[in-house]
C-alpha cells in the first residue's frame, strides 16, 4: 500500500482526501506539526514517515486582500514553502504533487490548455505560479491547476457574468486519486460557466451579483480551461 503525505491538513482539501481515502496509508499534518517553511522540520518528517508521494494542500489562499496587504507572508508560505517542500521531495525521491490554480491563466478568453502562455490575475496566482516554477523543476511532480469549490456553496450570491470551470472538492478528490500516478501538469475542473449557473442547482435560494460589484479581489471574466487532456487520462 503507497503512503501519502498531505500537507495544509487542516484544509478543506486535506480534509476531503482523508474522507474519500479507500486505497491508500494516509499522514495528513496541519502547519503545527508540518510547517513548510522550516526546511528541517520538513526533511525530517518526511525522513521519518518514508512517503511514496507527498500532496501539497498547504498554501495561504484567502482572504485574497492578504497577499496584497502582507506580500512576504504570501512569498514565504506560497513560493518558498512550496521549493522547501520540492527540494525534500527531490532529496528523498517522494513524488510530488502540487495543487495550484485556474488564475494562472490571464482570464481573459477562457477554455485555456495547459500549454497556453500565464499571466496570473491577482496576486494569489503569482504566488502559486512561483510555487509552480520549483516543482517544475523536479520531474517526478504533477502540477493540477484546479478550480475548486467548498460544498455547498460558501456564499449567498453568486456571479452571473464570469465563467470558470469549478469543481465541489467532494468531486475533485477522486479525481485527484486517479491521477495519483500521472506526471506534468493538467488541467482539473468541470463544465465552463458562471458560478451563478454551478452553485444555483444546490441553492435555490442564490443570489446574483456581477463582477463590478466585487471590489476586493481581482479575477479575470473567463477562467474556463479546457480539461480534454485530463479526460484523455481520465477516459482513454
Amino acid at each position: 500500500m503507497k503512503k501519502i503525505l498531505i500537507s495544509g491538513g487542516n484544509g478543506n482539501l486535506a480534509k476531503e482526501l482523508v474522507k474519500a481515502n479507500t486505497s491508500f496509508d494516509i499522514i495528513s499534518l496541519s502547519k503545527k506539526d508540518l510547517d513548510i517553511t522550516n526546511l528541517e522540520l520538513l526533511e525530517q518528517t518526511v525522513r521519518k514517515s518514508k512517503p511514496d508521494i507527498f500532496i501539497h494542500t498547504a498554501a495561504l489562499t484567502r482572504p485574497m486582500i492578504k497577499h496584497i496587504e502582507s506580500p512576504e507572508e504570501s512569498i514565504t508560505t506560497n513560493i518558498i514553502g512550496t521549493s522547501n517542500v520540492v527540494l525534500t521531495c527531490m532529496k528523498y525521491n517522494v513524488k510530488l504533487i502540487y495543487i495550484s490554480t485556474d488564475y494562472v491563466y490571464p482570464c481573459t478568453k477562457g477554455n485555456y490548455a495547459e500549454s497556453d502562455p500565464l499571466l496570473p490575475v491577482n496576486e494569489y496566482a503569482w504566488s502559486k505560479l512561483g510555487g509552480e516554477c520549483a516543482v517544475k523543476l523536479y520531474d517526478n511532480s504533477l502540477i493540477l491547476r484546479m478550480a475548486l469549490c467548498q460544498y455547498p456553496f460558501p456564499h449567498d450570491k453568486a456571479l452571473i457574468d464570469v465563467k470558470k470551470s469549478y469543481l465541489y472538492m467532494h468531486d475533485a478528490v477522486d479525481i485527484i486519486y486517479k491521477l495519483i500516478d500521472e506526471i506534468g501538469i493538467l488541467n482539473v475542473g468541470g463544465e465552463a460557466m458562471s458560478p451563478f449557473e454551478f452553485a444555483k442547482p444546490d441553492n435555490p435560494q442564490l443570489g446574483k451579483i456581477k463582477m463590478q460589484e466585487v471590489n476586493n479581489v481581482k479575477m479575470g471574466k473567463d477562467a474556463s480551461m479546457n480539461i480534454n487532456k485530463l479526460l484523455q487520462k481520465l477516459y482513454d
